[in-house]
């Protein structure tokens, strides 16, 4: 969603604006109860929260980054949060990802209140403060992946079409479309993300969470992946795909508990079952 028209948000129940190519692409748009422009009592960006928001700021950065590099987002249309302590650090609202510097940095605490930075947050905060405030995540990322959107106009359901859907903790759900950073997108994104850590959105992409930037990454980058595979397997006409049946994406999804490595070591990957696999 788009930030095109300016204004001030009132918390998380306030946001609204105007739509074209992705929430943040515009000049945007006010979140949470004290953002918005000035902000000079909140600091200078990571200078203010100290090294570990410096390094989390940096990785957020880094992966915004990726997004767009790997094709899932066009210009700003995404977003992505990740957790500090009870500060949540986001995009900033219409700033191209490479123009981000340490002294972007934004902030907010779990009742939408900035804390960090003056730059205003993502046009989707009340969807990442949802996700943080009721579910164990770390890290949320969401995109405008274009297969993933194709198919969340399609189906209620990403149909099972490969085994790594149970590495995302079953079949894949399409939250119901509601508008932009509404509390209603919020509030539906949730209900599609019980028991998942992935899930589509009706006509708009995708969102994932997960303990880390990189294991959330990663789901995104497996659903945007399924989602193709699905669309390339179901175009050839008369040849309707094979799908897998619940048990047997339960007894991927059991093996998949135990795949990869374990530990922080150099080998290791983070949780099990995440990353295509190798």
């Amino acid at each position: 969603m788009t930030d095109e028209n300016e204004g001030r948000g009132r918390g998380v129940r306030g946001v609204r604006g105007a739509e074209s190519q992705g929430e943040d692409a515009g000049q945007g748009q006010g979140q949470g109860e004290g953002a918005g422009a000035g902000g000079g009592d909140r600091g200078a960006g990571v200078a203010a929260g100290g090294a570990g928001v410096a390094a989390a700021w940096d990785e957020l950065v880094a992966t915004a980054r990726r997004t767009v590099t790997d094709g899932l987002v066009v210009g700003t249309s995404g977003n992505v949060s990740v957790r500090v302590g009870d500060v949540i650090l986001v995009t900033p609202t219409g700033v191209p990802y490479d123009r981000l510097t340490p002294s972007d940095a934004v902030g907010v605490g779990l009742d939408g209140r900035q804390v960090l930075g003056s730059l205003r947050p993502t046009s989707e905060l009340p969807m990442h403060l949802a996700l943080h405030r009721e579910t164990d995540a770390r890290a949320v990322v969401h995109t405008h992946a274009a297969h993933a959107t194709a198919v969340s106009a399609l189906v209620a359901e990403l149909p099972l079409i490969h085994y790594m859907a149970g590495a995302l903790g079953g079949p894949v759900r399409v939250a119901p479309y509601a508008t932009y950073g509404t509390p209603e997108l919020a509030a539906n994104v949730l209900r599609a993300l019980d028991g998942r850590t992935a899930c589509l959105l009706q006509n708009h992409g995708t969102l994932a969470h997960g303990a880390s930037l990189d294991q959330t990454y990663d789901r995104t980058a497996q659903l945007e992946w399924m989602c193709r595979v699905w669309l390339l397997s179901s175009s050839v006409p008369g040849l309707p795909p094979h799908l897998l049946s619940p048990a047997q994406l339960r007894e991927a999804g059991d093996r998949l508990a135990g795949y990869g490595q374990r530990g922080d070591g150099p080998r290791g990957q983070g949780a099990a079952g995440d990353g295509l696999l190798g």
